[in-house]
């Protein structure tokens, strides 16, 4: 069943679609995110025990996406965060967009297609979900606009790849407590997965270097974390429409 047609993950898109309503309150933002979390933790444990026993189901691939708009580093930062805490690895370089006449972002992620599909529709919405409250938040007098949401996308995503990590832990946890003795643990299962995308990485990237750490701790960093604490995750294995992410 291909992703787009699979009725979970269907389920999920209308929670998310709710989620990223700017008429949304943080409680209701967050009851979405208690459901879809518990979904999509599901179905993405499913989907890694599954291509245990039928590779051809699940296969490691990789995937290129120009990032543009706005807080360019800040959209590009909280995709690498999504990546990362879902298992993958990516790496990015700056490039001319002829088209434009500007400077974008390169961004290529590798991982299982599962993780791939749900990296992408959870950075849609999360980055709507991201600049929907950022807009709301106000900066201490005299603090520029600027700094303020720069330092907000910066505490919401670091909420948002706490929050992922944490629920991954739990869905991992409740999922090896329900296999029969004989099986591989979830968590093992997992552990390979990312062992072997990491080796593709580092095969394809052995030089690559990590990213400069931005110190963005301006007030807005509070407010950014607050709301990204508060944000629907749609967690694990979901599919998306690529065309969004650089809205």
């Amino acid at each position: 069943m291909r992703p787009q047609n699979d009725p979970q993950l269907a389920r999920v898109r209308a929670i998310l679609a709710k989620a990223e309503d700017p008429a949304a309150s943080p409680e209701e933002a967050q009851a979405y995110f208690a459901k879809a979390a518990d979904l999509m933790a599901k179905y993405g444990i499913e989907r890694a025990m599954l291509a245990e026993k039928a590779p051809e189901t699940d296969k490691p691939s990789h995937r290129v996406i120009f990032i543009k708009g706005t807080y360019l580093l800040d959209r590009t930062f909280l995709l690498g965060a999504i990546v990362e805490a879902l298992g993958g690895q990516s790496v990015r370089w700056r490039v001319y967009d002829r088209e434009s006449g500007k400077y974008v972002q390169k961004f290529k992620m590798y991982g299982y297609e599962s993780m791939l599909d749900r990296a992408e529709m959870l950075y849609t919405s999360l980055l709507l979900q991201a600049f929907n409250g950022m807009k709301q938040g106000r900066p201490q007098p005299g603090e520029s606009t600027t700094s303020y949401r720069k330092a907000w996308l910066n505490g919401f995503r670091y909420a948002v790849k706490r929050r992922l990590k944490q629920a991954d832990e739990a869905a991992v946890a409740e999922a090896d407590m329900a296999l029969p003795d004989s099986s591989a643990s979830t968590a093992l299962v997992l552990a390979q997965r990312e062992d072997t995308i990491r080796a593709i990485f580092t095969t394809h990237h052995p030089k690559i270097r990590p990213s400069a750490k931005r110190n963005l701790r301006g007030s807005g960093w509070r407010d950014g974390d607050l709301a990204g604490q508060r944000a629907d995750l749609g967690h694990d294995r979901i599919a998306s429409r690529r065309t969004a992410i650089a809205a």
